[in-house]
């Protein structure tokens, strides 16, 4: 339970910050950095807890990445969903009355837009938090937030820099993107954390074969309890 409790306050607070900084009044200069900064600590509050997913596309990555398994992952992206709805409803309590200008997309432009950064985002996380090489790195959160960072002053101007289906879903019920276009987010993000996941495979067969041929410790003999008798 612990770690669906993690990864409702990760996806919150991500989706939340979105909605403070790019609903005016709002730092829309700064708001990338604030949103890849919350994501950082974000990371490292809760990483060692729930692997701070925080985002269904992730969750879907390291699911086939072969770190998590399909019940946990399945509950993880409704906890994701639920909080990404949750943390608009607050927004829009926080901004009632704000003018919310809706995005426009370009499909083609905006599928391949997600695509392309949900799989740099799901390919820096399972290569800089779930590889032996860095196991116990202290940068992974770092590199995580200003991946998301960064994609969002690449593409924010095209898509809004979502990545991450919590995220469409979030600004969709804030009215920065349409219901008509969530469906662009939901499969160019899917399909860029399992391309990202095929990837890691591909390219990094030594972790994964490492990992298959550890054998599972045996279980754990406790010795019976003795009662001593006074003579």
């Amino acid at each position: 339970m612990n770690k669906y409790i993690v990864e409702f306050i990760g996806t919150f607070f991500l989706v939340f910050t979105i909605g403070m900084t790019v609903i005016a009044p709002a730092e829309l200069t700064l708001a990338p950095l604030a949103i890849g900064s919350v994501l950082m600590v974000m990371v490292f509050a809760g990483g060692h807890i729930s692997g701070a997913h925080y985002n269904p596309a992730v969750t879907l990555a390291v699911l086939i990445r072969g770190k998590t398994d399909v019940r946990d992952a399945i509950i993880y992206i409704v906890v994701q969903l639920v909080a990404g709805v949750v943390a608009a409803l607050v927004v829009g309590y926080f901004k009632a009355g704000a003018t919310v200008p809706t995005i426009t997309h370009n499909v083609p432009a905006s599928l391949l837009a997600e695509f392309i950064f949900t799989f740099a985002l799901a390919y820096v996380v399972l290569n800089v938090a779930t590889t032996r090489a860095n196991t116990g790195n202290s940068f992974y959160g770092l590199a995580i937030g200003f991946t998301l960072m960064v994609a969002i002053y690449a593409i924010g101007n095209i898509t809004g820099g979502a990545i991450n289906p919590a995220v469409a879903t979030g600004i969709t019920v804030m009215g920065i993107s349409s219901w008509t276009s969530y469906w662009i987010y939901l499969v160019a993000e899917f399909a860029g954390g399992a391309a990202a996941a095929f990837v890691f495979r591909f390219v990094s067969p030594s972790d994964l074969v490492a990992e298959e041929a550890i054998p599972m410790p045996p279980p754990v003999e406790r010795p019976a309890a003795t009662s001593k008798r006074r003579r």
